[in-house]
């Protein structure tokens, strides 16, 4: 009866320790999909200060796979083309993108800025990702819901 009794809460210790192990590897930033920006946020002193809502046929599409990211804009107001390719790496809730290439008004962007580097908050459904100054304070956010 003993030994059936350390076989069970042995089972039991294995079977717990395998649950947490499980739920502990899980990566819990997950954008692999499309994403669509609904808005932005300013921030003055770590603060919201306004929040910028996408009018007039304004639309942002962002698409994540495995390790590349795409993303693409529309502004009726604005006859340039925005567009970009590249890398992505999450670490420790640091969203970096690398373009590679990118259209015309992007690449002089991507000229002087090799890495763009955001704080990623998210959950299941959506995603925001936050500028950061070389003062650590928070400039700006694009906060985006996934569309598929």
């Amino acid at each position: 009866m003993k030994t059936l009794v350390l076989i069970l809460l042995g089972v039991c210790f294995y079977s717990a320790v395998m649950q947490q192990n499980k739920t502990t590897d899980i990566e819990p930033y997950n954008l692999e999909g499309v994403w669509e920006l609904k808005h932005q946020f300013l921030y003055d002193h770590n603060q919201i200060s306004d929040t910028i809502l996408n009018q007039n046929g304004y639309r942002q599409v962002k698409m994540y796979s495995k390790e590349k990211v795409m993303w693409t804009r529309f502004d009726p107001k604005d006859n340039n083309e925005w567009f970009g390719y590249g890398t992505y790496i999450i670490k420790d809730g640091i969203l970096e993108e690398r373009l590679e290439y990118a259209s015309g008004p992007m690449m002089k962007i991507v000229d002087t800025i090799q890495v763009f580097r955001f704080e990623l908050m998210m959950d299941s459904n959506s995603y925001q990702q936050i500028n950061i100054d070389k003062n650590g304070q928070y400039t700006l956010a694009e906060n985006y819901s996934r569309i598929e």
